[in-house]
Parts: C-alpha cells; structure tokens; sequence
C-alpha cells in the first residue's frame, strides 16, 4: 500500500521510532503497576476485610474516563507522556490485585505452615513462597494488563500527540490518509500478540514444574510446593 510507512513530519518520528514511544508508555505503567499492585496483595492477604474496599477503588478508578483524568492531571504534568501513563497504571490495577491476591490464596496451607515452622516470616514467605507458586496467576494478570495497556496508549493522541501509534489515528483523518490508521491498528496488534508471547514464555521459564504437553503428568501438588532450606521453592 502505497505510503504505508510515510508517516508525516508532524509526528516527528518514524515508524520505528513511533513504536519504541508507543512501548515506552504502554509497559512503563503495567511495570508501576506491578510495583503498586505486589504490597496491596500482601495486605489484603493478611487483612482479608481490606480486599473488598481495595478491589472496589480500583475498579471505580477503572471506571473513569482517561480524558477525565487528562483534564485533572494535565495542569500538574502537562501535554507528556507522564499525563497518559499515571492513567494507565491506575487501570492495570484492577487486573493485577485480583490476579495477585487469587494466586497467592491458592497456595496450600500445608505448605504455608512449612515456611512458618522454618521461620519465615510474613514478607519473606510472600516473596520466596507464595509468589512463586503464584507466578502463573500473576503472569495471567499481566497478559491483560499488557494488551489493554497497548491499546490505550492510543487515547493520549487527544493531548499533544501523546498518543504514539495512536497519533496515525489522528493523522489518517487529518490527511485523509486511511493507511495511516491501518498501520496504527495493524501496528498496535502485532506489538500485542509479541509481548502477550514473551510473557508466556517468561511463564514457561519461572514454572518448570507445570506440565508443558498435553500427554504430561502433573506433579503432586506437595512436591510442587517443596521448600529447601534456603527458602527456594521447587
């Protein structure tokens, strides 16, 4: 299709260069996400009445509109990247508590009282036991953060060009170019399908005990859950 990869000089950056932007500002707010989302689970499983008030704020904050978040955030960090992707790890929120807390409470009791008796205490028994048990839960988690993230790095289009490959959106109507817009959602779509890929592999090389085929066994869900002596589950 001719000038599929003529992107307009407006933009100020190329087709390449508009796909590094668009990672930039959709995994750096799953990433802040995951950072805010990982000491949230550790409380509501420790304080199971804090679950429901905590689940609640962050779907009503799922709830909110970006340009509603736009209009707040913009007078405080102005038309940049920052204004789109505060949203945008707010929302991963409500995919990875959910995620986190349902991971970590289906790890067995038995193997929880093990670490107990071996000493460990709450904050080391989530990091070295619970977690990664619950690493296939949390990496489910992820999977969802990270594709809705791609797609709504496109919204920030509506700030000052924010919005990375979501500008062609904006460029296709502007120029009446309809391949710009073709490349952004074809664009957009390949960009997802990779990283939704390389988190099932990341998946496959943290979990070595989960069957691989179809034909496999599964291991005894005691010997999965096996603490070592140094802490490590295997």
């Amino acid at each position: 299709m001719s000038g599929f990869f003529d992107i307009p000089s407006d933009l100020q950056h190329s087709w390449t260069g508009l796909i590094g932007l668009h990672m930039r500002e959709a995994l750096l707010p799953v990433a802040a996400g995951l950072l805010l989302a990982l000491p949230l689970a550790l409380l509501c499983g420790r304080f199971r009445w804090l679950y429901p008030p905590v689940l609640g704020v962050t779907t009503v904050l799922y709830a909110v509109p970006s340009l509603a978040f736009f209009v707040v955030l913009i007078d405080y960090t102005g038309q940049t990247e920052l204004t789109v992707m505060i949203p945008l790890a707010l929302y991963s929120l409500v995919v990875l508590v959910p995620a986190i807390v349902d991971g970590v409470r289906s790890v067995p009791d038995e193997t929880l009282a093990a670490a107990t008796a071996m000493g460990f205490g709450p904050v080391r028994r989530y990091a070295q036991v619970q977690l990664p048990i619950a690493a296939p839960a949390v990496i489910a988690g992820l999977r969802v953060a990270t594709a809705s993230s791609i797609s709504l790095v496109s919204v920030g289009a509506l700030i000052g060009n924010q919005g990375a490959l979501g500008n062609l959106l904006a460029a296709a109507q502007k120029y009446d170019r309809p391949e710009l817009a073709v490349n952004a959602v074809l664009t957009m779509a390949a960009l997802a399908i990779v990283c939704d890929a390389l988190l099932v592999l990341l998946r496959t090389l943290l979990t070595p005990w989960m069957p691989r085929g179809g034909t496999a066994r599964p291991k005894p869900a005691a010997r999965r859950a096996e603490i070592t002596p140094e802490g490590a589950v295997r």
